[in-house]
């Protein structure tokens, strides 16, 4: 267990529950940024923020253009700020996570980041009113404004671990996260793939897609932990 860890975190219904909040943002920064009414909502489940842009200005008759891209993200951006307060009431964090990530965090040779589809401000927006970011390190994370492919998420935040930290090898990096998604873009990189069946994805479905190891929930802190920083075992799937 002593060899150094990269954790990378999804949030949406891997840490937090927010449901429908997307919509809402993504509703809001529509009408602000292009006077547009939402008549068409891409999945959202695994998916980055540059992607669902895509597809939501494309659907809307817009040429979906860098600029137009970025103006969607500024507004999404002013928009969770705004609503930061009013996220405790909106959503929660899920079983175990906080037992999870401070766990972790007590551990000189494990550094936890981020891998999720979400803009980097509206990452801080989503994890500060849960007291999720103490051990959590937001500047080494791969984020959804970088990419459509998820895949290219995971490159990032190890790039930027790697450079802060020390390189960290394929098999010392574990993603965790609640869809495919997740899932194949751990194994694109040789990480370990952990999925948590909290969102909309089976136990099942997330085994099919290649999972190390899948749980539940998070809430049996010493399983998780130890599947965590014990790859090896998991490795041997």
């Amino acid at each position: 267990m002593g060899n150094r860890t990269l954790v990378l975190w999804d949030i949406d219904l891997t840490l937090v529950d927010l449901a429908g909040i997307g919509q809402e943002w993504y509703s809001a920064a529509l009408s602000n940024a292009l006077g547009l009414s939402l008549s068409h909502l891409p999945a959202f489940p695994g998916r980055t923020e540059r992607a669902i842009t895509h597809e939501l200005l494309s659907a809307h008759g817009a040429a979906a253009t860098e600029e137009e891209i970025q103006l969607i993200f500024t507004e999404l951006v002013a928009i969770a700020e705004a609503d930061r307060d009013l996220l405790p009431e909106r959503g929660h964090v899920l079983p175990g996570v906080t037992e999870i990530v401070t766990a972790l965090g007590g551990l000189d040779h494990v550094v936890q980041s981020l891998v999720t589809g979400n803009l980097p401000e509206v990452s801080q927006v989503k994890l500060a009113p849960f007291g999720l970011l103490e051990h959590i390190d937001l500047e080494i994370g791969g984020y959804g404004s970088l990419s459509a492919e998820r895949s290219d998420l995971v490159s990032a935040a190890m790039r930027l671990a790697g450079e802060k930290h020390g390189g960290f090898e394929p098999d010392c990096v574990v993603v965790i996260g609640d869809t495919p998604h997740d899932v194949n873009a751990a194994l694109h990189h040789g990480a370990v793939a952990i999925g948590v069946a909290t969102g909309r994805h089976s136990l099942t479905s997330l085994r099919e897609a290649g999972a190390h190891a899948v749980f539940r929930d998070l809430s049996d802190t010493a399983k998780v932990l130890s599947t965590v920083l014990d790859r090896q075992s998991v490795n041997g799937h």
